[in-house]
């Protein structure tokens, strides 16, 4: 797995980014070669706040922690990935490496499969408009997101609130 380490606003030392890879090569076994993984530390208050993005076949797979010391993030951010993909391996299994779960976990650690299910479906239609409508329009109705027709692109966009209170949006990519 191809691996880049940045620090948002500070320095990292070489031996933090050495410290990453090696742990992050934990992760091998479920990845394919070309995989890759982008981390980004960043100084919040007191602590840090380690997030990463690992891409592999198409999927993307996120996780952030944040702790007083970042090599403890960091270790928090691995735990979770791992537990992330256990979690849902019957469904990963198509799409990670076939040895990846050779080795079973201890029966403490296995966390039992949940089914996903639809409970609700609704259909309405989408309107052309520019992003600030759609946020707009996503408070007024009390949502954390909102589907809507960029009136630039033409293309179906999501706007949604982040945790720290900020918007995001998603834009569908042709690669």
């Amino acid at each position: 797995m191809k691996t880049n380490v940045t620090g948002r606003k500070l320095s990292l030392r070489p031996s933090f980014v050495e410290k990453t890879e090696k742990k992050l090569s934990k992760l091998d076994k479920f990845f394919e070669d070309d995989a890759r993984a982008d981390v980004t530390v960043k100084q919040e208050g007191n602590g840090f706040k380690v997030e990463t993005t690992i891409h592999n076949q198409g999927m993307v797979y996120r996780a952030e922690e944040a702790a007083p010391d970042m090599v403890e993030a960091l270790d928090k951010l691995i735990d979770k990935l791992v537990r992330q993909i256990r979690k849902n391996k019957t469904r990963l299994e198509k799409r990670l490496r076939e040895e990846a779960f050779a080795v079973p976990p201890p029966p403490e650690e296995e966390e039992t499969e949940e089914e996903y299910a639809v409970v609700r479906s609704k259909s309405f239609p989408v309107k052309p408009l520019d992003v600030e409508e759609a946020i707009l329009q996503m408070n007024l109705l009390g949502h954390q997101f909102y589907m809507f027709r960029n009136m630039d692109s033409g293309e179906i966009n999501v706007v949604y609130r982040r945790q720290d209170g900020h918007y995001g949006l998603l834009e569908p990519n042709a690669d």
